[in-house]
């Protein structure tokens, strides 16, 4: 009985945690579109076109209203990064410096999110690259086909109400 009650009540303290819902706003090639009610936000999010490694790395475009953020960049790196390696961003012919920490990588300031999600708009494709902890080379590569339109899905999703 009293398993019973601890059990029933780990469940409801596991139902009153669960993530809020979230919507998807559409599946785009290769692209999804997702809006999330709390924290509010709005992203264009994709996987790498191949991926070998433990890790989920993604490439996402995220609008956060409460912090007046639309179109951030956001990279899940494949790999851990060497602590002093830097992150660069190709996006068509353009190359863009990323901030990065250990597993994660984003444009600069807005400018270049700018930059970046119109480049990501006219481009086939884009790549990350960086070096590995231990000086290996590294290359993340993905698929744009259908990013904008999951980028503006996003960013429409997120319009005040």
């Amino acid at each position: 009985m009293i398993a019973t009650l601890l059990a029933a009540a780990a469940l409801a303290q596991a139902s009153a945690a669960a993530p809020p819902a979230r919507r998807t706003l559409g599946i785009f090639e290769r692209w999804g579109a997702f809006a999330d009610a709390a924290p509010r936000r709005c992203y264009a999010i994709a996987k790498p076109i191949s991926r070998r490694t433990a890790l989920y790395p993604f490439a996402s475009v995220a609008t956060w209203p409460g912090a007046h953020a639309r179109n951030q960049l956001h990279l899940r790196l494949s790999r851990r990064r060497a602590p002093s390696a830097q992150v660069t961003l190709s996006v068509g012919d353009r190359r863009f410096p990323l901030r990065a920490g250990t597993l994660d990588a984003w444009a600069p300031d807005v400018a270049a999110d700018r930059a970046i999600v119109s480049a990501m708009r006219s481009a086939r494709s884009m790549s990350v690259e960086s070096l590995a902890e231990g000086g290996r080379p590294f290359v993340d590569v993905y698929a744009l086909k259908g990013a904008a339109t999951a980028i503006d899905a996003a960013a429409l999703a997120c319009l005040p109400a």
